[in-house]
């Protein structure tokens, strides 16, 4: 019975976990929303087979090892909680469950290094541009190193972008409008710098002052979505701290990033901290859903008109619930042409270390994806998401049809640097290589 669900031995996130596995009524709704339900054809790699097995696992009717397997195949995209009618939170099931059974789980040897180092990497820029330019020099050996090594090998871009330190206060220019606070993110800054520059130059065309607060450090997705609560906990009260009060926002560009930082009440449940993570929570916004509500400056035509395909991130679409605003942020620059893509609600198969940890359900989910955008007669993509952008522009090449694959920030930067002069058109896909750079990020 659900009540026998240990929630003293779990923590304050166990009342949760057990209200989310309560709420299932195994109805299948979600079954045709899951990528992985979708690619395997198992019950236990769909939402409902992973809840049964969480839920046996917490009453203590199932050893954890036997479990693992599955949740480690889930994406953590929630497009299930999208179409649940009964209103389950799958992902406050799941990132709890993770981190609890991190703690008693049994990993290989090798695992265990390819975790550390993930982990001890990608969310520290400095480290990360170290070990990424180091392995760009390995990278034509990729074929003769063996299992997910080689993979992570594959998954670097062409060429390191050169950093180019950010200023702590970007002004606004014409009356301001409001004053924000930017994360820019930790493998982005590495692999796609120009993202973080066209957020601030669109938001200072539209009159808002941008601040980047030097204290914040990575916002710690990557760390609870792969069970490493005590790390995700470190970024968030360092977040907490490095924040200011006086802004009226606080922005990110990067959906997996906004997501994890609205999940900080979840991970900082019952610790000193967790009122200040509620407030904070509720004052981050995805760039794209407040420059909408703010009213966004009517940027000029493109050049030459454009078809572009807009995915939607799992994590802006599901987990944030934000589809209209950047499709109408994209249909007020004149000469784009805004396409769907089919069955686009599917993850692309990116999800943070998915690629890393799962190769070949993530290559099988992101060539469906590329098909997918190439059938729509595109002749470019946009979307929120670093790691979508990675996923999305590795697999067109793949398919030999690449595809520049843009930012939504960058498409609305563009259209806003033609008309001061600074642009001829629609850049190719060389003036998009930072966007299209391979990464692991959410």
């Amino acid at each position: 019975m659900l009540h026998e669900i240990p929630v003293e031995r779990i923590g304050p996130a166990g009342q949760v976990m057990a209200d989310a596995v309560g709420t299932c009524v195994h109805c299948g709704f979600c079954l045709p929303t899951c990528p992985t339900y979708d690619a395997l054809g198992e019950e236990m790699d769909s939402p409902r087979g992973r809840i049964f097995l969480m839920k046996e696992v917490l009453e203590g009717n199932l050893p954890i090892d036997e479990a693992v397997p599955y949740i480690d195949r889930c994406l953590g995209c929630v497009g299930c909680v999208t179409s649940c009618p009964s209103g389950v939170e799958y992902g406050e099931l799941l990132t709890p469950f993770r981190a609890t059974a991190e703690q008693v789980r049994k990993r290989s040897p090798f695992d265990r290094l390819l975790r550390r180092f993930v982990l001890e990497t990608l969310p520290y820029p400095r480290r990360f541009r170290l070990a990424a330019l180091l392995g760009r020099l390995a990278r034509p050996l990729r074929r003769l190193v063996p299992g997910r090594m080689g993979d992570m090998l594959g998954l670097l871009p062409a060429r390191i972008p050169p950093s180019e330190r950010l200023p702590e206060v970007f002004p606004h220019q014409g009356q301001r409008r409001a004053r924000v606070a930017l994360l820019v993110g930790c493998a982005q800054q590495v692999l796609a710098p120009e993202i973080n520059w066209a957020t601030i130059r669109v938001l200072s065309v539209n009159g808002v002052e941008v601040v980047i607060p030097r204290g914040q450090t990575c916002c710690g997705a990557l760390a609870a979505h792969t069970g490493a609560a005590w790390q995700a906990r470190r970024f968030a009260r360092a977040n907490l701290a490095a924040f200011p009060d006086d802004v009226d926002a606080i922005l990110t560009n990067a959906a997996g990033c906004g997501s994890g930082m609205h999940e900080y009440p979840l991970w900082l449940a019952g610790q000193p901290e967790e009122d200040a993570a509620r407030r904070f929570a509720g004052r981050c916004q995805d760039v794209s859903k407040f420059l909408d509500e703010l009213g966004l400056q009517p940027p000029p035509a493109l050049a030459e008109p454009l078809r572009v395909a807009y995915h939607d991130a799992c994590h802006l679409a599901h987990a944030q619930r934000v589809r209209d605003q950047p499709r109408r942020l994209l249909r007020s620059i004149g000469n784009i042409e805004l396409v769907e893509i089919p069955r686009g609600e599917l993850c692309c198969g990116s999800a943070g270390t998915y690629n890393i940890e799962q190769p070949e359900i993530a290559h099988q989910l992101g060539s469906e994806k590329a098909r997918s955008i190439l059938w729509t007669g595109c002749q470019a993509v946009a979307t929120g998401n670093i790691g979508c952008m990675t996923q999305l522009a590795t697999h067109l090449e793949l398919e030999e049809r690449p595809l520049p694959v843009y930012h939504t920030m960058q498409l609305l930067d563009m259209a806003y640097r033609v008309e001061h002069g600074a642009s001829n058109g629609v850049p190719g896909p060389e003036t998009s290589e930072a966007a299209t750079a391979s990464a692991t990020a959410e």
